[in-house]
């Protein structure tokens, strides 16, 4: 096999010096591993949506046959999902995006070799399933930071893989490309993968590396929908005919999620610095484990199973039926289960539930005053689009993907009004995102090692 690869190697070489126009032949060099890179991304975001979908089925699928095993199952999945991360792979818990961004910050000469410990292959399968065993045990995950995670893995691995003859490309314009093209085949947002590079994670000036973000991005996006088929991940929300009064309900849930938002990025934190502090042997692990496992069970068993799952079913509820408006304690059940299951060590991102705690709190307060369907629709937006900022403090990038996955475009000023007023409140609480606090971290306890 080694054989075959070798003489693979030497064939591309051969190709390429029969190239005489050297221009042509640098382009083409610099930019065949984003090609290669966004290719592989799009085919393990696409398998990895349908490992987690399947994931989720098997949950409700369950829980329709006998809902008392959510009590078995449960705890067996939070358990499973920390001991496969701690003992496989300790950088894979998590969201996965905080790892990126760490990444990011040690793609320079003197630190280059700790990425390794953030991205790899190991990375990739250990985030795969501790993040899917965590959702059929009804952990209120997503799958979106980890496929980010993974694309970044996968973009690292294709440029460690370049033979010495190849021209040199930058760590860090690598793994931010595939950050990119990791969001953009994940949601189905190329502008939502392009702004997140941007605004999240790029120190660089963006010339430096625009045209490989627009292609892998966008051969990513191709790749995904190839396997997937051309698809929204929400759909087309009616919101036709909506004055602009609307603007002060949208001002209002958006400044309230940007707040609870930001207030649950800090209770996460407060609970993963207590466990660090208090929990110092596997047993006090599993124990707290169990108890979080089993009081999720209990609140899904005895009050509403919209606590589990990454709450995608209750996004398309109520933006497409007339079943828009859900009970008062919902937005509270829907930051608690992040909670618990984001702070247990397992795998699992956190978008995904952002954007339904976030729906629950605009169908919650449109309710409320008494909004027409199509403004409840606008509402609900505006409150995905809010609760996504508080958590990530990247407004932009927040309004650009709502926008995507709902092809609503007429609703960009309404969307980055939400973004906006989540952003300006949600300092008032921390200054510092979610992913800002945990990148540091990662970064203090991967350079305390050396």
């Amino acid at each position: 096999m080694l054989k075959i690869f070798s003489l693979l190697r030497k064939g591309l070489k051969k190709s390429f010096d029969n190239i005489r126009n050297e221009q042509l032949k640098n382009n083409l060099l610099q930019a065949i591993p984003f090609w290669i890179g966004s290719v592989i991304t799009g085919f393990f975001a696409v398998m990895y949506a349908k490992i987690f979908a399947w994931g989720e089925h098997l949950l409700n699928f369950m829980m329709n046959w006998h809902a008392w095993t959510i009590f078995i199952i449960a705890p067996i999945g939070f358990v499973l999902s920390w001991w496969l991360v701690k003992e496989f792979a300790p950088y894979a818990k998590g969201s996965g995006i905080p790892q990126v961004m760490a990444a990011v910050e040690l793609a320079n000469p003197k630190e280059h070799t700790k990425i390794r410990s953030l991205l790899s292959l190991k990375i990739i399968v250990f985030k795969i399933i501790s993040s899917v065993v965590l959702v059929i045990g009804g952990g209120a995950v997503g799958r979106e930071g980890p496929t980010i995670q993974i694309a970044g893995s996968v973009f690292r691995k294709v440029n460690e893989y370049l033979p010495h003859w190849w021209p040199k490309i930058s760590k860090k314009n690598m793994i931010m490309t595939g950050a990119a093209a990791g969001l953009a085949a994940a949601f189905n947002t190329p502008l939502g993968g392009i702004a997140f590079a941007v605004e999240e994670l790029s120190k660089t000036h963006i010339n430096y590396f625009k045209t490989a973000l627009f292609t892998a991005v966008i051969i990513a996006g191709l790749t995904a929908q190839t396997l997937a088929g051309s698809y929204l991940y929400l759909g087309y929300p009616k919101t036709n005919d909506v004055s602009l009064m609307v603007m002060f309900p949208i001002i209002l849930v958006a400044g309230t999620s940007g707040i609870l938002a930001s207030q649950l990025s800090v209770l996460m934190l407060r609970m993963s610095d207590w466990k660090k502090r208090k929990l110092k042997t596997d047993k006090a692990n599993v124990i707290f484990l169990v108890i979080c496992a089993l009081l999720i069970a209990s609140i899904a068993y005895f009050i509403n199973r919209e606590i589990l799952g990454s709450g995608k079913e209750i996004m398309e509820r109520v933006l497409f039926t007339k079943d828009k408006h859900e009970d008062w304690y919902v937005p509270i059940l829907r930051m608690l289960g992040p909670a618990l299951s984001f702070t247990s060590g397992g795998a699992g991102g956190i978008f995904a539930p952002a954007l339904s705690a976030g729906a629950s709190i605009g169908s919650v307060i449109s309710g409320a005053i008494h909004l027409t369907p199509n403004e409840t629709n606008v509402v609900i937006l505006a409150g995905m689009v809010a609760f996504l900022t508080g958590i990530t403090r990247a407004p932009f990038t927040s309004a650009i993907i709502v926008l995507e996955m709902t092809d609503r475009h007429s609703l960009i000023f309404h969307l980055m009004l939400a973004g906006m007023v989540s952003s300006l409140l949600s300092i008032l609480v921390s200054r510092h995102s979610l992913y800002d606090v945990i990148k540091v971290n990662f970064l203090a306890e991967i350079r305390s090692k050396e």
